[in-house]
């Protein structure tokens, strides 16, 4: 018998891996990073409304930045924050339980088409389900009249040009953003885990805490991160129900460059609000490692005691 003979592979060019990343990249860049980019740039410039782009960048300043801090503005700032974490609890601790029930206690075959009736809404027109709410909170609306004839109210409700008809609006608008993210990490929990802890003695509370919402933590995360961040910058919604009184960030943005062509004190207050939701973002990944670090620290000075005992 005669061995055979391999024959020597050749040496082939092989392309980097990062480059099957390429397109998003590009695009990515042309499309995010680049539009940011400029807008950091106008934030140093001028107002100058005799150009095409009414940006003066002849001397850069900090000047902007300190107009942006200005009463008017800051009290915009600090309203939209609070709106937005708000709006993002609230959208927390409505949409838990309705994921819940969708993953633990709806038959598979219903499964689907009730998720799509809660999550089909939320990819209809943003703008028309923000229009559709001036019907409901008129003083003359629905709402109104049955508030009064079920002797709720003394008179006609006074909702709307206010901050909340806002907050109200927003949960609605960006609920079902909430609710996809927490059904798939809730839909994904093996049904083992939580019958093996209730097997070893722990009860439906006990469950709920150490299995099922830590194993849904990313799906929470995920949901903040889907709301949180387009209810920062939202206008359409100010704009619609807001008014004067329910003024947002985002519509004050949009006034600055569009209203009083003033690109640069425009950039300016968008930079401070991607920078404080950066921060803020920072801040809650920061809290969330320490109380995990804290529970297992407590969780394994337990199991220690457990041990020694």
């Amino acid at each position: 018998m005669t061995a055979s003979v391999v024959p020597p592979k050749r040496g082939r060019l092989r392309a980097p891996k990062f480059l099957l990343a390429g397109p998003s990249i590009i695009w990515y860049v042309l499309f995010f990073v680049a539009p940011i980019a400029f807008i950091v740039y106008y934030s140093f410039g001028a107002k100058d409304s005799t150009k095409l782009v009414p940006v003066n960048m002849s001397s850069l300043s900090f000047s902007n930045y300190h107009e942006a801090f200005s009463a008017t503005f800051f009290t915009t700032f600090k309203a939209t924050i609070k709106v937005a974490l708000t709006a993002t609890l609230l959208t927390v601790v409505i949409g838990f339980p309705v994921a819940y029930f969708l993953a633990f206690k709806v038959q598979e075959k219903w499964r689907a088409i009730l998720l799509a009736l809660v999550i089909v809404p939320s990819f209809t027109s943003f703008l028309i389900r923000t229009v559709a709410w001036r019907i409901p909170l008129a003083q003359n609306g629905t709402l109104s009249k049955w508030l009064q004839d079920w002797g709720v109210i003394g008179g006609p409700i006074s909702l709307l040009e206010t901050r909340t008809a806002v907050q109200i609006a927003i949960v609605y608008n960006y609920l079902g953003f909430m609710i996809l993210p927490l059904f798939v990490a809730l839909d994904r929990i093996e049904p083992v885990l939580r019958e093996a802890s209730k097997d070893l003695g722990a009860g439906r509370f006990a469950t709920f805490m150490r299995v099922t919402l830590p194993l849904a933590g990313p799906g929470i995360a995920a949901g903040v991160l889907l709301t949180f961040i387009p209810m920062c910058g939202d206008y359409v919604t100010a704009t619609v129900l807001g008014g004067a009184k329910g003024n947002m960030i985002g519509a004050l943005i949009d006034s600055e460059f569009k209203g009083a062509q003033n690109w640069p004190l425009g950039a300016a207050i968008a930079v401070m609000m991607i920078l404080a939701v950066l921060l803020l973002l920072g801040i809650g990944a920061a809290l969330i490692g320490v109380v995990r670090y804290v529970l297992r620290r407590r969780r394994r000075v337990t199991l220690d005691a457990g041990a020694t005992a």
